[in-house]
């Protein structure tokens, strides 16, 4: 067997597990019909698209040639931090940690630290067009979220809104 691309080899493969964990954490769900869909249908569908998808990816790599073999580079572990804390902090500030007593801050403090800390992943980053971003990101989730969904959490931070 001689991998053609790496990247689209390890792609397919990261496609399937994942795949398959939504498709077997789903089946624990009640899946129901086509017609009378249960919560865990949407997952299972989900899930088995996905290891689909990841199979032909996998099979491709194997099949078709590619320039250099497509081989994969170094971690870029500053992009991977960043974004992995980024997803953190706006959990911890969308909620607070009650046991640590850490109040919540709300969405719109979390999406401003979300969107800057996630951004300082990129080569060129740039504090104005951050802010715009942040800025857009905010009120785009409060229209859709607060204004049109209805959804009950905290947008501002608890010492402001009393």
């Amino acid at each position: 067997m001689n991998i053609k691309s790496q990247k689209d080899f390890f792609c397919g493969l990261m496609f399937m597990a994942v795949g398959v964990a939504f498709a077997w954490g789903a089946s624990t769900y009640n899946v129901g019909t086509g017609a009378r869909m249960g919560p865990g249908y949407f997952p299972l569908m989900l899930g088995i698209l996905l290891a689909i998808i990841g199979a032909v990816v996998t099979f491709t790599a194997l099949v078709v040639e590619s320039e250099g073999g497509a081989k994969i580079g170094k971690w870029a572990w500053k992009p991977l931090v960043l974004i992995i804390s980024a997803n953190v902090v706006f959990g911890i500030l969308l909620a607070g940690l009650p046991a640590i007593k850490f109040p919540a801050f709300g969405m719109i403090v979390g999406i401003y630290a979300l969107t800057f800390i996630a951004s300082m992943a990129e080569a060129g980053w740039k504090f104005k067009a951050t802010f715009i971003l942040a800025t857009v990101l905010a009120v785009g989730s409060y229209l859709a979220f607060v204004v049109a969904l209805k959804l009950q959490f905290p947008v501002w931070p608890a010492f402001i809104t009393g």
